[in-house]
């Protein structure tokens, strides 16, 4: 069912993004009074179409269900003596470079516009998640050193306010690409009974962190979690042979005050197969119970300590929601902020900060297709959403045979006056589709790395 469930989020993502973006390229093209011969959504052979429309443009749909186009009348295609005379100032060669210029561009701006769309939605709907309120700072880390402690609450990034978990992971994760150019994070927190006061994690200390990994996590910044009491007890597990029960509040382990779910899941997967001391709350009263984790093998190969109990209780939520003209100016920040951090990592990429394993594929995009469908509708359009970004910017970068490449043609043009001359485009083209090739193939192997 997850397969099928998985499949589906992401040929409908898949999809929408495709046709959003061709839509783009085929009502300017229209608008600028070019011909539009067909508009296919995916590539290779045509397995169905139809003809609509004054000028008979075909709708089809390709075989090959990753990507599409948009075929105009261009004489580059075929000979302009097989184009009947009437249909000539419709040929895309013939207008200005302004007009191919907007008919190009209309694509990837297209995608822009999908995600200041579905952004601004959400944000006027309101999206719950866990609030900016931290658990205990791990030991010597930058949080830690600083001076925070459990409860917590972070209220800025470098002067950006953040409301809830996802702005504040977002904004360190900028921050942590800044730190290539010396920049350090100032961070502004507020605990109970002491007020508002920021501190700042130097740019060494931010470089460090490895941007593959939870960014928040190495940093001390970790979500609010209640205090661990007990659910359902697996009667054949360890936590009921030791006596563990159902409403039980564990307090310590092994003498040491246990703070909240994480800690105490923590130290039990670390304590496999080796007595523990747990003191519980249980009727108003401390009860000491002496557990052994059962060895049980992780995803990883890492053997790690099970108990079979339930835990309660959630993260501190809220529901983050603006009005539409605010949403919608957050929406484009977070869109521009979104596009130029992308930008930043790949130039990260080339010159050897960042590792190329961030280079994923359709099967990595399809596995968060899945997994974001499963949590709920808000999680899976800001899926979308962002997928719309990096398929906009990913078009428009510098490479011939993509948006960017035509652009680049034509931003020449401008500046000399003249076409770019046939033959350079030839080579760049075979050069193009070489280097996309050889993404595509670092994409898949990425994807298949992950899943080994």
């Amino acid at each position: 069912m997850n397969l099928l469930q998985t499949v589906a989020a992401f040929l409908v993502a898949l999809g929408t993004l495709v046709v959003i973006h061709e839509l783009g390229h085929y009502l300017v093209a229209r608008w600028c009074g070019v011909k539009v011969l067909r508009f296919s959504v995916g590539m290779g052979r045509v397995v169905w179409s139809r003809k609509i429309g004054p000028d008979q443009t075909e709708w089809a749909v390709s075989a090959l269900p990753l990507g599409g186009y948009v075929k105009m009348l261009d004489a580059r295609d075929q000979d302009v003596k097989d184009i009947p005379a009437a249909d000539l100032p419709r040929e895309f060669t013939r207008q200005n470079v302004w007009k191919r210029i907007a008919i190009v561009a209309a694509g990837p701006i297209a995608n822009f516009l999908l995600a200041i769309v579905l952004f601004a939605g959400l944000y006027m709907v309101g999206i719950e998640e866990p609030a900016t309120r931290i658990a205990a700072p791990g030991a010597q880390t930058p949080a830690a050193l600083a001076g925070l402690d459990r409860d917590d609450v972070i209220r800025a990034v470098n002067g950006n306010a953040v409301a809830g978990w996802s702005e504040l992971r977002w904004q360190l994760i900028e921050a942590v690409v800044a730190s290539k150019d010396g920049e350090g994070a100032r961070i502004e927190a507020e605990r109970p009974g002491r007020g508002r006061y920021t501190f700042t994690v130097p740019a060494a200390t931010l470089r460090a962190v490895d941007l593959d990994g939870d960014v928040p996590g190495e940093l001390g910044f970790n979500i609010w979690l209640p205090a661990p009491v007990l659910g359902k007890v697996d009667p054949a597990g360890a936590g009921a042979r030791a006596g563990l029960r159902g409403g039980d509040q564990v307090v310590a382990m092994d003498g040491k005050p246990v703070l909240d779910i994480g800690a105490f899941s923590a130290a039990i997967r670390e304590a496999a197969a080796r007595t523990v001391q747990l003191d519980v709350r249980r009727d108003g009263e401390t009860v000491r119970v002496l557990v052994v984790p059962e060895a049980v093998a992780g995803k990883d190969g890492v053997t790690v300590g099970k108990i079979k109990v339930e835990l309660l209780g959630r993260p501190d939520m809220i529901v983050v929601a603006d009005g539409p003209f605010a949403a919608v100016a957050k929406a484009a920040r977070k869109v521009w902020d979104t596009s130029v951090l992308t930008v930043r990592m790949i130039g990260r990429m080339i010159i050897g900060e960042v590792s190329w394993k961030n280079v994923t594929g359709p099967i990595t995009i399809a596995d968060y297709a899945g997994q974001s469908s499963r949590i709920g509708l808000a999680s899976y359009l800001s899926f979308v959403a962002v997928v719309s970004i990096s398929l906009g910017v990913m078009n428009l970068l510098p490479i011939p045979v993509l948006d960017g490449g035509h652009l680049l043609y034509y931003s020449l043009e401008v500046l000399t006056g003249r076409p770019v001359p046939e033959r350079f485009g030839e080579i760049a083209q075979r050069l193009g589709v070489g280097l996309l090739v050889t993404l595509m193939a670092l994409a898949v192997f990425n994807d298949v790395a992950r899943l080994l």
